[in-house]
């Protein structure tokens, strides 16, 4: 079986992260590529399972040697894919996970056109506001300022949504979960020919109502919701002016 390559991004506390996870306890052979970065470890991570935290000159290092498959400064840090982690699922026949933002997946869309894009949204802003804040609270800093600009590089990033094949919008986990599930459940079916035990052709129905092209209903109102579509057909202010009111 040729291992299949899945890139998913979404802003920051959309959740990509737990839906991931989630499907992993559902399917086999799926391996999670975890980044590279120059960030500072927060709360509770430990290197190895959320990132390998490295230093600027080691990483910058790294990207002079072509270690990377992709890589991207964010908020004055670097984040990065390695290419082992791709040629390890390779030669074990799995298919691999990249959870990066959508300047890393537009690179590896570049070198990889055959890659599955997927883009997790969250359903509105007030939303994505109490997941960063609930994040936040359980690393123990709430940063009212770097909340806010995590909410204002959101608008920006969901921009971005027509360069990927499949839409989610994470505003029920177990529905999102399942949805996660088929579009790798599918996509295994179309390229690997690889039967789908249990109610096959639900699981591609699901999946074909995710890609972009059909989730036009469901994503219109978190465009909207984020001022990057409006009935006026002007731009729309995505968040009150006052970030600590909710």
């Amino acid at each position: 079986m040729a291992g299949i390559l899945f890139i998913i991004s979404a802003p920051s506390g959309s959740g990509k992260s737990t839906l991931v996870s989630e499907v992993r306890k559902q399917l086999s052979g799926i391996e999670f590529s975890v980044s590279w970065t120059t960030r500072a470890p927060r709360g509770s991570e430990q290197d190895g399972r959320e990132y390998h935290f490295t230093t600027r000159e080691e990483f910058e290092r790294m990207i002079a040697a072509g270690e990377f498959l992709e890589h991207a400064e964010v908020f004055g840090n670097y984040y990065g894919t390695a290419r082992q982690s791709l040629d390890e699922a390779r030669r074990e026949g799995h298919d691999l996970v990249l959870d990066i933002d959508v300047q890393g997946a537009a690179q590896v869309r570049r070198t990889m056109p055959e890659a599955v894009s997927i883009f997790v949204l969250p359903p509105n802003p007030k939303v994505l506001r109490t997941r960063l804040r609930n994040r936040s609270r359980a690393e123990g800093v709430v940063n009212e300022a770097e909340l806010y600009r995590r909410l204002s590089e959101a608008s920006r990033e969901i921009e971005n949504y027509r360069e990927y094949g499949y839409i989610l919008v994470n505003d029920i986990l177990d529905r999102a979960v399942a949805q996660l599930e088929a579009i790798v459940q599918a996509e295994r079916f179309y390229r690997n020919d690889e039967p789908i035990a249990y109610r096959s052709r639900r699981v591609l129905e699901v999946a074909a109502a995710c890609r972009q092209s059909n989730s036009l209903e469901r994503l219109n109102p978190v465009l909207e919701a984020f001022g990057i579509i409006g009935s006026s057909g002007q731009q729309d202010l995505p968040f009150d002016e006052d970030p600590d009111d909710d």
